[in-house]
């Protein structure tokens, strides 16, 4: 068996992370999971034309993800520390650059990193 090349490692924790930030929100339908994968496939492309970009990856992923669900079915994730106001999505920050985090801009806050949205987000799926 060969070696996994660092490229795939990449690809491959970025799948990983978005993917637990949709099981955590209960949204990680096949469809949705389908989302992932063309992701993927379209950040390999990016990522081999820009090797020194290949730990932007996971963010750009869940950006990619959160745009398509954004389209079909709603915002996602929901900020789970506004608890009065309109429904916000988290924004992922930076949009370009390592150790991706979701942020409330309206409350200024860090509320996890991706991947990590089990901690902060009790079944926060897609809504309007």
């Amino acid at each position: 068996m060969e070696p996994i090349s660092p490229l795939e490692q990449f690809l491959h924790t970025a799948r990983a992370l978005v993917l637990a930030d949709l099981v955590a929100g209960e949204v990680a339908e096949a469809d949705v999971v389908s989302l992932v994968e063309e992701s993927v496939v379209q950040r390999r492309w990016w990522v081999e034309q820009w090797p020194d970009g290949a730990e932007y990856v996971a963010g750009l992923v869940a950006q990619d993800v959160q745009d398509a669900l954004l389209d079909r079915y709603g915002r996602w994730p929901l900020c789970p520390v506004c608890p009065s106001g309109d429904p916000h999505a988290l924004d992922v920050e930076p949009e370009l650059g390592p150790d991706p985090h979701w942020v409330c801009h309206e409350a200024g806050v860090t509320v996890a990193a991706v991947g990590a949205l089990a901690s902060a987000v009790p079944g926060g799926g897609p809504s309007s």
